[in-house]
């Protein structure tokens, strides 16, 4: 279910008791009313001597609340979350906030601006018209030597927090991951794996993010764990990282090999495999579902 609150005028108008909220969500009413209690999430309008009731927007939040919860998130970091579902939605793409909260090194701010944009517009409409623009104002700035090195490593610091956040990794039975994302030996730019994980975990496909600057010996210890049919996601920014080792222990074990980073194209390594273009493609190409 995907309720926005303030979205629709006469959606607000529908209103929900505690026991249907608690049937919707297949949760006892009790832990609702702890959520209202303790964190403020439940019924936003009452009057003394009336029941409670949800409007659509309560709902909606008290469903990003469970689903962040169920995905392995703490009550209290979940209620932050869900909670700024309620705060005005950021001007879709607006830089200049987030620009000048970096360079203040304003973590605060940093990190709440971008959460704000995960929780309204998601993942994929974050990091192409809000992230990625920002990180070309940041490169032009340093190309044009003003530094702002720092400014970078701050920004992405904030990013890959509010990613885990906002948007945790998904734990549980129903959740057995078959997707590895990797960067390969050497490379140590590791957000765009980042964004990856937590747009998968959007689209309620697990994946094991196993970090920056992976041997291949490593990739092949942790396929050897996973049982067969694994799809792996090896990254390299630059071709001083491409290597065929992780790619040879990857299919030697049945895995599927997709191709990520600007490093492998014009490799030879890079024939006859896929190569993930943008976050998009690679969405399409993990889960068979074509773009939206």
């Amino acid at each position: 279910m995907t309720l926005r609150p303030g979205g629709d005028d006469h959606a607000e108008l529908t209103e929900y008791t505690v026991g249907a909220v608690a049937r919707l969500l297949s949760l006892p009413v009790a832990t609702l009313r702890s959520w209202n209690q303790r964190y403020g999430i439940g019924p936003r309008q009452h009057r003394p001597g009336r029941t409670r009731y949800y409007t659509s927007g309560d709902l909606a939040v008290a469903i990003r609340m469970a689903e962040l919860v169920r995905a392995g998130a703490s009550p209290a970091s979940a209620a932050r979350a869900a909670s700024m579902m309620l705060e005005p939605a950021p001007t879709p793409g607006d830089t200049a906030p987030v620009i000048d909260a970096a360079e203040r090194m304003d973590i605060a701010r940093l990190t709440s601006l971008v959460s704000a944009h995960l929780v309204h517009y998601g993942v994929c409409d974050t990091w192409n018209r809000l992230c990625r623009p920002v990180f070309h104002t940041i490169v032009e700035r340093q190309v044009a030597g003003q530094g702002y090195i720092d400014v970078e490593h701050i920004l992405s610091w904030a990013v890959t927090t509010s990613l885990h956040r906002g948007i945790p990794p998904l734990v549980g039975s129903g959740y057995a991951p078959r997707v590895l994302l990797a960067c390969a030996a050497g490379e140590q730019h590791l957000l765009p794996l980042e964004v990856l994980r937590a747009a998968l975990a959007e689209q309620r496909c697990a994946a094991v993010f196993l970090g920056a600057n992976l041997p291949a010996s490593a990739l092949a210890d942790a396929l050897d764990r996973r049982t067969r049919g694994c799809t792996v996601v090896l990254w390299s920014q630059s071709p001083d990282t491409v290597s065929p080792d992780p790619i040879g222990v990857a299919e030697a074990r049945g895995a599927t090999v997709l191709l990520a980073g600007p490093g492998w194209p014009r490799t030879e390594y890079a024939d006859g495999r896929r190569h993930l273009a943008s976050l998009e493609g690679a969405l399409a190409a993990i889960t068979g579902r074509e773009p939206q």
